[in-house]
This record gives C-alpha cells, structure tokens and sequence, in this order.
C-alpha cells in the first residue's frame, strides 16, 4: 500500500487570520498533523500545498515535502478542495509514479492520532478501497432542525422529529475534517471525497474531532490541550 498524504494550508485564512501557523501547544498548528502522519508505513510521502512562503517553510522545517508554492488560481476563498487535491495528486504521480490513494489530513485537526489513521487505514483496506472518511455523532440532531419561513419558526425537514425524544432519534453523523482517503481513480470520477460507497471511520473523542476554524475553536483547542495533553 503506497499512500500519499496530503496537507492543504492556505495562507489567506479571514475568519482565524495566519491560523495554520498558529502557535498551539509550542508548534504551529500544521506541523501537529505532520508529526502525526511520520513514520506511518504505509505513508509514501507528506506534501504539503500551500500558497504561502512562510507556511512553507515551516512545513519543510518539520520534514514534510513542500516542492512547489501552489498556484495562484487554486488559492482564491472559491478554489475547492478537490481542486487543490487533484494538482497536487496529478503533479505527484507525474513525478513520483503512481500512488494506491491519497490521504487529505486538514491541518485544522490538530488532536487526530496516529491509532485513529491506522483505522482508517485498515478500513480501506478491508473494504476493498472503498473511500473511508472521519465522522462523529452529531451534536444537533438534522431532525430537530428549525427555518425561519414567514417569520415563523417551522420544521426544517418535512419528516422531522421535533415530539421524538432525543433517544429515540435515528443517529446521525457529520463529517469531521479529521480524515479523507480515496483512491486516485475514484477522486477523478467523482470529483469528491464521497464515493459511490464510502466507509465511515467513526471518531468517539470529541478531541480527535475538532476542526478549528474560528478563534473560538482554537480557545477549545488551547483548553483541550493544557487540560488533556499535559498530564
């Protein structure tokens, strides 16, 4: 199995301005998901994509590949993730020949662990290369969900679930960020990181399944690591 691991890290970030460069914990942020994607045999390569010089040159400091700066025209607030995945996945196997999938880490998931890649990894494997992707139980329930119509609150979805108690509702899931894996023929049929069947790799710890986005988020992230990482 020859897995390429990619971390997109652009540098115009507006809600948490310089935020993949962020001091958490002593070490940028970014440099948490390349220290946890080291030495994973399966791991071929880290590449890092990224528009700025600054974030790449940390990256190269903590061992990850960074080869190019990314173009300009995949570095805009409307560049989609499957965009930035595919340059760097096309100009990897030009150059490095063929890969058996790519592994997209955001480097917004700074408590991920090793253990929980490792998971992935084998769900991938044992479900025939299927795309496998981070998830965790939702905090607000879909089907709880309100709208505004009229200036009226009213059921979001028509078979809502507003008189069901909590328990008795269907689970639901969310994408986390923490984890993406495809192979490279499926991401270029779909242009997606969701397959026609795609496996959930269902993260419990609500730490792992921190996406930091907002200041708000890295507070929680401070917290999380004074008051968990540093027993």
């Amino acid at each position: 199995m020859k897995i390429l691991a990619l971390i997109t890290a652009r540098g115009g970030s507006k809600r948490l301005p310089g935020k993949n460069i962020r001091i958490l914990s002593g070490k940028p942020l970014i440099v948490w998901s390349i220290d946890v994607a080291q030495d994973i045999s399966e791991i071929c390569d880290i590449l890092v994509s990224t528009d700025d010089p600054t974030i790449a040159a940390v990256c190269k400091d903590a061992g990850a590949y960074v080869p190019w700066l990314r173009p300009a025209y995949l570095a805009t607030d409307t560049a989609s993730s499957v965009d930035v995945a595919l340059h760097a996945l096309d100009w990897y196997e030009a150059e490095k020949g063929a890969v058996d999938s790519l592994l997209l880490l955001q480097p917004t998931s700074p408590f991920r662990t090793k253990a929980t890649i490792q998971q992935g990894i084998d769900l991938f494997i044992k479900h025939n290369r299927k795309p496998v992707i981070g998830v965790s139980s939702t905090h607000a329930h879909p089907m709880w969900a309100l709208k505004i119509d009229s200036n009226y609150l009213v059921p979001f979805m028509c078979e809502h679930g507003l008189v069901t108690r909590s328990q008795d509702l269907p689970s639901a899931y969310v994408i986390n960020g923490s984890f993406y894996l495809i192979t490279p023929a499926e991401l270029r049929e779909c242009r997606s990181f969701i397959g026609k069947k795609t496996i959930p790799l269902l993260v419990k710890s609500p730490h792992e399944a921190l996406d930091i986005d907002t200041e708000w988020d890295f507070k929680i992230a401070e917290f999380t690591e004074a008051t968990y990482y540093r027993r």
